[in-house]
């Protein structure tokens, strides 16, 4: 079914109304834009209902995979809406650096933070975020920093799921309706281990390794002692684990900063590390750092 075709279907067409109708009703909108394939839905939906009165506002700072900037300008072009970026600067936060489980939290105050008050500057009134209903399931502290700045999340309020938005990102034809998840560096290290650029440019670095060798799904684990973990589907642990491929990866993996490299012979998992949370962890105090 091409792209054209699929507003035959009546549901689909359904849910994309409703999601201009609910964005019109915002009135001029700042979507917090990735470039993946939720935020580039809710800038698309953003364009077509609102014109001139929508921008696509992406923050760039250590934690942004290499690449993802240029991807997400170049689909914003495509999208046609004005795209804008912003420098944060979450690494200076102590509490994010110290990567207890809430650090999401103090990345998305940063952000969130710094577009409320970009504001009048951007000609709008609200911020949107890219955030479905299938988020609502995983540990999502940033959340939290989205209700304290009003941010507004339109495929929430329609009651999209993964599934749908992908399903409007085809019939868009937007290119990142199948991109895989890509959240930010920083969600690579262990709880508990310090945040630092040195080591989510460690991260980074194996990672465009991996996809070099025609690897799409995977995740590099950074774990105490500079361990690397390597995720892949498990059908992709055979061809890792070969000796001509197997000896070459240890090298470019030592070379980067790790000591140690293993595979997780359960595969990929997106959000793994939040299997390692416990109550304990979330009744933790908030430190919050007066230093800034």
């Amino acid at each position: 079914m091409g792209a054209t075709d699929s507003w035959n279907n009546s549901e689909l067409a359904a849910h994309r109304d409703r999601l201009l109708e609910t964005l019109r009703d915002y009135g001029r909108v700042a979507v917090a834009y990735s470039g993946g394939v939720d935020s580039a839905v809710v800038a698309q939906a953003a364009h077509l209902a609102l014109g001139a009165n929508a921008v696509a506002v992406t923050a760039v700072s250590e934690s942004l995979a290499a690449g993802e900037l240029e991807a997400a300008e170049e689909l914003a072009k495509r999208i046609g809406i004005t795209h804008r970026v912003i420098r944060t600067d979450e690494f200076a936060d102590a509490n994010y650096a110290r990567n207890n489980p809430d650090r999401c939290y103090f990345c998305k105050s940063e952000l969130y933070g710094r577009l409320s008050a970009l504001l009048g500057v951007l000609g709008v009134d609200v911020i949107a975020s890219g955030a479905n209903v299938d988020d609502a399931g995983d540990h999502r502290p940033g959340m939290r920093a989205a209700a304290e700045n009003h941010v507004r999340h339109p495929l929430q309020e329609c009651g999209f799921g993964k599934s749908t938005v992908r399903a409007l990102a085809l019939a868009w034809d937007l290119p990142a309706w199948d991109k895989p998840a890509t959240p930010c560096l920083s969600s690579r290290v262990a709880y508990g281990e310090q945040v630092t650029p040195e080591r989510v440019k460690m991260i980074d670095e194996a990672e465009q390794w991996l996809r070099g060798q025609g690897l799409r799904l995977l995740r590099v684990r950074y774990h105490k002692g500079d361990m690397a973990r390597i995720e892949v589907p498990i059908e992709e642990l055979p061809r890792l684990a070969s000796p001509e491929v197997r000896n070459e990866l240890v090298e470019v993996f030592r070379a980067l900063g790790f000591k140690f490299v293993t595979l997780d012979l359960e595969g990929f998992r997106s959000g793994s590390l939040n299997s390692l949370i416990t109550p304990e962890t979330l009744l933790r105090p908030v430190l919050i750092n007066t230093s800034r």
